[in-house]
């Protein structure tokens, strides 16, 4: 099968959307060399994505007069036939606008509808767009792949699509997680970034649906002497949060990493001693699945998609209670069995998020459409 990709994530975004992306072509080249897989992306970026000796070809914008945007959103329909692709896969949340003219058959992987869940968390013209091309999307793609069921279920609700066209596959995380690294590797970690010896981790973008502030509030509360490491792109919400370590005299409790590649996160992941993760909505929570790889315990938002990542590896808390958030970190660090039951329970249920497992499903969904 010849399958086209939008690829604009995988080169040029690092974090959430990126990752799923890279992570999802990279897979499916390891486990499905008879499928030819080409990527569409206005640009390319190297510095995130390389793809020296794989089954991929890149398709780099051919109309010159369009604009990057509308050559993503309009251009790359025209040149699918031309290529001869049998499946063209949106991999975040959106497919070409006139994909349609293509009669390609489509895919469009949907993360989130946090934009609907949560609108006051997003400016209006952003959440207007995100809507506007994911709807479309949904209604376009002969099948929508979902990260979750509660994804699944959101964009049933929402979007009033039959539940029969929408397909849940889990996500797995980089095989930098899945690595033990040595100490001497450990120890570069360390000293690059000043790592203190014993730190609970908090991994993602840091804004107000991720709660870090409730993190420094509950570890406070309970007066635990322990360090936050904090890794991810720092946004407004950080304001409020240095405002009040500063009100509090709490500045150097809190250490914030950011541009981290995934091989010193991995490492960092290895060093904490759990993942702190009390979002309040996400469409998957991939920084849990890294955390059961790395092999330390998750403390997470209780409902939602949360279960479905953390299974009964992960402690389960109201992300805005900071009492009962500090009373589980309080009692993780101090409880060894408890520690090790959540590891144990966490190499059990990573099962579900093996990527020759993941990989097989998608390709069954490509097989699907192709017949």
């Amino acid at each position: 099968m010849n399958i086209g990709f939008d690829a604009k994530r995988a080169f040029f975004n690092k974090s959430g959307l990126g990752n799923y992306s890279r992570t999802t072509l990279l897979l499916l080249d390891e486990f499905h060399h008879e499928n030819k897989y080409f990527l569409y992306s206005s640009k390319n970026n190297n510095k995130n994505f390389t793809f020296e000796n794989t089954n991929f070809t890149l398709k780099s914008k051919t109309l010159s007069f369009l604009p990057s945007f509308l050559w993503r959103s309009f251009g790359i329909s025209y040149i699918l036939k031309k290529d001869k692709i049998d499946i063209f896969h949106g991999l975040s949340n959106e497919l070409p606008l006139n994909i349609k003219k293509s009669n390609v058959k489509t895919i469009v992987t949907i993360h989130d509808l946090i934009f609907l869940k949560y609108p006051k968390l997003y400016k209006s013209f952003d959440r207007w767009m995100y809507n506007f091309k994911c709807k479309k999307s949904a209604k376009n793609a002969d099948i929508i792949i979902a990260v979750s069921e509660q994804t699944k279920q959101d964009i049933i609700d929402f979007y009033n699509i039959d539940e029969k066209k929408i397909k849940v596959i889990f996500q797995t995380c980089n095989d930098f997680f899945k690595q033990k690294y040595s100490e001497i590797e450990k120890n570069k970690v360390i000293n690059k970034f000043n790592l203190p010896s014993n730190f609970i981790l908090n991994v993602g973008t840091i804004e107000e649906r991720k709660n870090l502030l409730n993190i420094i509030k509950a570890v406070e509360l309970q007066n635990i002497d322990i360090k936050i490491v904090a890794i991810g792109k720092k946004t407004e919400y950080f304001e409020k949060i240095e405002k009040y370590l500063i009100s509090k005299n709490l500045k150097s409790n809190l250490i914030v990493l950011e541009n981290v590649s995934n091989y010193e996160l991995a490492i960092i992941y290895q060093l904490a001693k759990m993942l702190v993760y009390p979002s309040k909505y996400e469409g998957f929570g991939i920084p849990i699945i890294e955390a059961l790889f790395s092999e330390i315990p998750v403390i997470t938002t209780k409902g939602y998609c949360f279960s479905e990542a953390g299974g009964n590896a992960a402690l389960y808390v109201n992300p805005e209670n900071i009492e009962e958030l500090g009373l589980t970190i309080k009692k993780l660090l101090t409880d060894n069995q408890l520690q090790q039951t959540c590891i144990s329970n966490g190499i059990i249920h990573r099962k579900f998020f093996d990527k020759k497992l993941i990989s097989e499903k998608l390709n069954n969904i490509y097989l699907s459409l192709k017949q």
